[in-house]
């Protein structure tokens, strides 16, 4: 690591003139977002065509930057955490309570979901109608889900970026590496670099993250405009709200009870993670920042480098639980049909058992498409949802994020391997350090 920033300062040799001040990322990302939305209402308010053209490249430009990585990423990031398994104690026993508090958690935001659409009905007085919706161009099923998880080969799921598939392929791989010991290790290796190089290659997307916000948040200003966000005002306040109380009323509360643990540290700690997936809307984008900040929080290395890349792909309170539920209450009201406590646990079923359909990439619209098919409301209903999906995920995902950095400390903190010291100091911007560990040190000349 390298030294403190003010300490790098007042080693510089006098009359070598004053530096900039870095601007903090955090800062940085609030900056695009001001400037993005008022870009946004310049370019539709006075119809600047270029500037919703230049608005629109930027940001789908810097999306498909993060999605360029996604795919070895995934495969190599799942690989890597399941042979990092045997360096861990009860690595069974771990890997167990992780997906049971994945599940856990999950539950309580789909009640959460629930009971604010049952609440609120979001879907009355929008003034929408069932021929305002249009079919997905992709539906999901229960049938696709379970037979898409083995591909037909090895290199379709990297060209069409089915991430269910690759984690299938990964975790088989990973297994299969375990098994052969000491003669895999060469492989391991290999992969280890591989993994290394691209997460460093992904940092270098992320230090893009404010330029990609002015981009992706004027572009939805000025394609949507208030007015059609006005017509989903109600929901796109439940689904806010759904995931604010989840992260910071549920999280802290586990925080507090179950890990015994400081919940402002925690959010302290995770900050970073959470605003690079609000910008991003990617938790597998989001994956590197993620482990460093689970890292930085006291979470073992050994065991971090499971739980998160597991739950990049699997743990989706955000776009898996809150969203779906109140979707489907919203679309419910909008083609008139009731539903009834079956399809409340249907719901939650679908929302604790299915949330690997999200895969962690932008958007939740094959979860949507599931649950819909689950309880056999009209797919139509996903075409009324699209124009405020982009507003929608970003909130999603920062809550998928926290989920994802929250699991890892709750149980280190249980199986009592939790380093504490390391979880009340964290607060460092791991965008800011990775930046300054790769800056070259400067050596004092002396006068």
């Amino acid at each position: 690591m390298s030294a403190n920033p003010a300490s790098a300062t007042t080693d510089e040799p006098s009359g070598s003139g004053s530096r900039i001040p870095k601007v903090p990322f955090w800062a940085q990302i609030v900056a695009g977002l001001v400037l993005g939305v008022l870009l946004g209402w310049l370019a539709r308010s006075q119809d600047v065509q270029w500037l919703y053209t230049t608005l629109d490249k930027v940001g789908h430009i810097f999306v498909q930057l993060l999605k360029l990585a996604v795919a070895p990423l995934v495969f190599f990031a799942i690989l890597v955490s399941i042979t990092n398994l045997r360096k861990v104690n009860n690595a069974a026993r771990l890997a167990g309570r992780t997906v049971l508090w994945f599940m856990i958690t999950s539950l309580i935001a789909v009640a959460i979901g629930l009971a604010i659409g049952l609440i609120t009905n979001p879907g009355s007085g929008t003034g929408l109608t069932p021929k305002d919706g249009e079919l997905p161009e992709h539906a999901g099923s229960w049938l696709d889900f379970l037979t898409g998880i083995v591909p037909e080969n090895v290199i379709t799921p990297f060209t069409e970026l089915n991430v269910l598939q690759i984690v299938f392929m990964a975790a088989v791989a990973g297994i299969a590496a375990l098994q052969l010991g000491e003669k895999a290790q060469p492989i391991l290796t290999l992969s280890e670099a591989i993994l290394e190089l691209l997460q460093k290659a992904l940092w270098w997307v992320i230090r893009l993250a404010p330029l990609g916000t002015v981009g992706l948040i004027g572009y939805a200003i000025a394609d949507y405009g208030w007015d059609l966000i006005g017509k989903y005002a109600t929901f796109t306040a439940d689904v806010y709200i759904g995931c604010a109380l989840v992260m910071f009323g549920v999280y802290p509360l586990l925080l507090a009870t179950v890990a015994k643990v400081s919940p402002l540290q925690f959010f302290k700690g995770a900050w970073p993670a959470i605003q690079l997936a609000f910008v991003s809307r990617s938790s597998v984008g989001t994956m590197p920042v993620t482990q460093q900040v689970t890292e930085r929080l006291g979470v073992p290395k050994e065991y971090a480098s499971f739980a998160v890349p597991f739950g990049a792909t699997t743990k989706m309170d955000g776009c898996a639980a809150i969203y779906p539920a109140l979707a489907a209450i919203f679309i419910a009201q909008i083609f008139d049909v009731q539903l009834g406590v079956g399809d409340y646990i249907l719901i939650a079923f679908v929302s604790v058992i299915g949330s690997a359909a999200t895969a962690g990439l932008t958007g939740a619209t094959v979860m949507l498409t599931l649950t819909l098919s689950t309880l056999g409301l009209p797919l139509e209903g996903v075409g009324l949802l699209m124009a405020i999906d982009p507003i929608l995920d970003m909130m999603r995902t920062a809550t998928n994020v926290a989920g994802q950095a929250l699991i890892p400390v709750i149980v280190a903190a249980r199986e009592k391997i939790l380093d504490h010291d390391a979880y009340n100091s964290a607060s460092a911007s791991p965008i800011d350090a990775e930046v300054r560990d790769t800056e070259p040190e400067r050596v004092p000349v002396a006068a």
